[in-house]
């Protein structure tokens, strides 16, 4: 699959976009020029400058340290969102799927009754439950959108749990946990990488919105949302203060969007719900 992922031109420019911010957010302390959280008062609203390559904000804090250090969090939070989201999916969808029955039908409720209110509700009204702040935002997040990946991913298991290879390795005597991780693990890899991809997308996306109507990371941080919460008061005198972080939120998306479509295309992975 990497020969493909390699060969494959949407695929090649979503992992460049995908290095860009990752570099960024790793080597963000050698790539800015000031402290992304500390400003004077008296360089507000500057210019750019060579010691401040795009200006400064309201708080006379530097833009380009601020969106260079932006990627250190948005990436990061991000991440260990998705890291937990996945385990719990994969863990419920596997489990699920390839027991069936009693088990199935529990799991499989309680993910229908979540799935039946939009995510962003979900997280409004836990937010409003454990608190506002980044902890409770990051919970939220994981419990509005595990469901929808543990869906995908039992019913990719039960599509490969029908397969004569499996029945063979019953046959064999395989126990179940070694046929559930040995054998169709491997064979539903590809559904989790594009779920992982595509998830990162829209992690970032629910951070930031949830940031901008200031219910989630603290304005004074320079995470993406926040700053183009704490902007849209200078939206028609100082728009770039927007412009700079949406774009940053917008390149990454499309980084790990064009990698998860192509994933999706060399895999032909299909997310059609089956049932038994």
């Amino acid at each position: 699959m990497i020969k493909k992922i390699v060969h494959n031109r949407q695929a090649v420019i979503g992992l460049i976009l995908i290095s860009v911010v990752l570099f960024t957010a790793i080597f963000s302390p050698i790539l800015v020029f000031n402290d992304p959280l500390k400003g004077r008062l008296e360089n507000r609203f500057l210019d750019s400058s060579s010691e401040y390559p795009l200006g400064t904000d309201q708080l006379g804090r530097c833009i380009y340290s601020r969106l260079i250090f932006g990627a250190r969090y948005s990436i990061g939070i991000a991440l260990p969102i998705l890291l937990v989201t996945m385990i719990i999916s994969f863990i419920i969808g596997i489990v699920s799927g390839f027991y069936g029955g009693l088990i199935d039908r529990i799991l499989i409720g309680i993910c229908d009754i979540a799935m039946a209110f939009p995510p962003i509700m979900i997280v409004l009204v836990l937010i409003g439950a454990l608190g506002q702040g980044m902890e409770g935002l990051v919970i939220s997040i994981i419990i509005s959108i595990w469901v929808w990946n543990a869906k995908i991913i039992r019913s990719a298991v039960i599509v490969e749990k029908n397969k004569n290879y499996i029945i063979a390795a019953r046959i064999d005597g395989s126990s179940n946990l070694k046929i559930m991780f040995k054998h169709i693990t491997p064979n539903v890899a590809s559904q989790i990488l594009v779920l992982m991809s595509l998830g990162v997308g829209d992690i970032i996306i629910m951070i930031s919105s949830f940031s901008f109507l200031g219910l989630g990371v603290d304005s004074t941080l320079p995470e993406w949302g926040a700053m183009v919460g704490v902007a849209k008061k200078y939206i028609y005198s100082r728009p770039h203060l927007i412009v700079y972080p949406g774009f940053c939120i917008l390149f990454t998306v499309i980084g790990f969007n064009l990698l998860g479509e192509a994933i999706r295309d060399i895999c032909d992975c299909g997310y059609g719900e089956h049932n038994e």
